[in-house]
């Protein structure tokens, strides 16, 4: 058995740990038998085979694994950008793999944040611009001075995408993800584009993000010193979670070296 993190507890096969109180004693989603197909013509890829997991409330879960092992499509589907082939994926013990097209897009603009590897900023408009572009159909949205300021930008409301750093526009891009103030941040390598150093201020916003608002956040990554800063790491292998690893200690992003 593999053990990711000094003094963790590690379970393989899908058991996931169970919490005992805090943030995460309550699931905020249950993933039962969930199978995605992929068909183009006669050619068929299995991207998710049978998955079995729990997301609990407020914590922070990073998925590691190869490309292809079906993490994005995972998170893509609890996000509802994607749907299942077969299984089920509850939210708050409603089903999500039941939605119609009408009701994913209602779930994703009240309830969950993305960010990923690219920014998709438009050049266009400020920091700030940006961000209302969320606040103004969001129904109990944050001020976007607010947001940006929660991930360190506070005097940068008012530059363009061009006059800030890659860092910066990824903070951009989590604040405008967080001025929502959705209950889940689904993050797919958000560090991907990123030195070490910059990246490490995204996580810290990240991190700042799960403290101070209680948003749930999973993070995917193949950068795997990132996994100490989570809850809990689930490892992804040819379609399946293979093993489920839950951090007793875990440590702050400028405390990780890759």
């Amino acid at each position: 058995m593999i053990r990711l993190n000094p003094g963790a507890q590690t379970s393989t096969y899908g058991f996931i740990p169970t919490h005992t109180g805090g943030a995460m004693s309550q699931a905020l989603f249950k993933i039962e038998d969930l199978t995605k197909v992929y068909r183009t013509g006669d050619v068929e890829v299995q991207a998710l085979r049978g998955v079995d997991a729990v997301i609990y409330e407020g914590e922070v879960a990073v998925m590691l694994g190869a490309s292809g092992s079906g993490k994005s499509t995972l998170l893509n589907i609890l996000g509802g950008l994607d749907t299942a082939s077969s299984g089920s994926v509850t939210f708050r013990g409603e089903e999500l793999t039941g939605y119609s097209e009408r009701q994913l897009t209602l779930y994703r603009r009240h309830h969950v944040g993305f960010v990923f590897q690219f920014y998709n900023l438009i050049p266009s408009l400020t920091a700030k611009e940006n961000v209302a572009l969320v606040t103004e159909i969001a129904t109990n949205p944050m001020r976007p001075e607010e947001a940006l300021e929660l991930v360190g930008l506070k005097e940068r409301v008012s530059h363009f995408p061009a006059q800030l750093s890659g860092g910066e526009q990824q903070r951009v891009a989590i604040a405008r993800a967080v001025a929502k103030r959705p209950e889940v941040m689904l993050c797919d390598e958000p560090t991907g584009a990123l030195d070490s150093k910059t990246g490490i201020l995204v996580l810290e916003a990240l991190m700042q993000t799960n403290r101070e608002l209680g948003t749930t956040t999973a993070i995917i990554t193949h950068n795997a010193p990132i996994q100490a800063l989570a809850n809990r790491v689930l490892r992804f292998s040819d379609g399946r979670i293979s093993e489920v690893t839950e951090n007793t200690r875990r440590v702050a992003p400028h405390d990780i070296h890759w």
